[in-house]
């Protein structure tokens, strides 16, 4: 029946399913590679400090050994040598640990692409299933891995022996050699062994890896169904969206039009442009915008002020800056007052009834509103 399912997967995976599989943790991953680049940070680490690390040592332990006749030994100067001894080690090792936890870092980072897998941490019942957990055993996955397994224990002990089949004619098993000889061996054994380790493993890596890959990509290939199923969902949710931001644009239009009948003015471009203000003393800092809007809703704007008498003004560089710069709701940029105050001045005086009756209007509209 899996195989059959399979068989009927014949699509690739949508961004969508790509993405919920990744926040569940389900992406290629190479255990190989988490070990692979702490080697390489080490490499880096050991070619880089090594010399002045092994100097310090050296003179560290000269300087030890030649004061261990005159070291008294006792409960105070006891914690003084071992935290000397802490010190040196912690500038020793310092590099390799801060270079091994951000190479781990980096490969989890690699993998996951840098983004978060916040389901992967959730605890999930299905993993205490015994029998599933049993099936997984006997399972293809855990084949393959046997096989990447045999694989790497194979690179990493022909890595090893080739490395000490070249270090056995040495001149250190065959001759004297002065004491400082050895620390130079030991640096290049060291170097040798983990550059050829670096490499088989880089090619173990390398195989598990894409195996990942192709087995993610299996495990999440669509039926033709499921894609079709997915584009109808993606295009309801855009036809929701949609419909909602027409009812969010109709509401805020009602709104505003509710709003010019209390306007003090309309100033129009005459045409394109219609922007309603409304300046109250001792209530209002600035004049506010009540409603504006271009093209047919500016013609709606100017229709239902004229009907309600509110004092129509054509200035066609106010209004444009008022429609460009101004919010509904808000006072009017600080730039426009010198503008806008001299329209007012003109309308107070030549609509003075209409003011008179404006007050009683905002009362009733007040009243009605609470």
């Amino acid at each position: 029946m899996a195989e059959t399912d399979q068989d009927q997967k014949t699509e690739q995976a949508s961004d969508k399913k790509l993405t919920e599989a990744h926040e569940r943790g389900q992406f290629a991953k190479s255990h190989e590679l988490s070990v692979l680049f702490p080697i390489a940070a080490t490499i880096g680490v050991l070619t880089l400090t090594m010399d002045t690390m092994t100097r310090d040592i050296a003179q560290f332990a000269a300087g030890m050994f030649s004061r261990f006749g005159k070291i008294a030994v006792g409960i105070d100067t006891v914690p003084v040598q071992l935290l000397e001894v802490l010190m040196v080690s912690g500038v020793a090792l310092g590099p390799f640990l801060f270079a091994i936890v951000g190479a781990i870092i980096l490969a989890g980072g690699i993998q996951s692409g840098f983004r978060m897998t916040p389901e992967a941490l959730t605890f999930k019942f299905e993993s205490l299933d015994v029998i599933a957990g049993f099936g997984r055993l006997f399972s293809k996955t855990v084949l393959v891995r046997s096989g990447l397994d045999l694989l790497k224990l194979l690179g990493i002990g022909v890595a090893l022996w080739v490395g000490a089949r070249s270090l056995i004619f040495d001149p250190l098993f065959s001759a004297p050699v002065e004491a400082a000889y050895l620390g130079q061996f030991l640096n290049q054994a060291t170097l040798l062994f983990l550059t050829r380790l670096l490499f088989a493993l880089g090619v173990v890596a390398a195989i598990s890896l894409a195996y990942e890959r192709f087995k993610i990509s299996r495990e999440l290939m669509m039926t033709k169904e499921e894609v079709k199923e997915e584009h109808k969902q993606a295009e309801g949710n855009a036809q929701a969206k949609s419909a909602m931001r027409r009812m969010g644009r109709r509401l805020v239009q009602k709104q505003m039009l509710d709003a010019v009948k209390t306007a003090d003015v309309i100033v129009t471009n005459p045409t394109h442009f219609a922007v309603a203000l409304k300046y109250e003393r001792g209530k209002d800092q600035a004049p506010v915008i009540l409603a504006k809007g271009e093209n047919r809703f500016a013609q709606r704007i100017k229709a239902l002020g004229a009907e309600h008498g509110v004092p129509l003004v054509e200035n066609k560089p106010v209004a444009r800056l008022l429609f460009a710069m101004g919010k509904v709701g808000e006072t009017i940029p600080a730039e426009m007052y010198a503008a806008v105050a001299s329209i007012l001045s003109v309308v107070y005086r030549t609509h003075r009834y209409y003011f008179y009756t404006l007050k009683s209007r905002r009362l009733a509209e007040g009243s009605t509103n609470s």
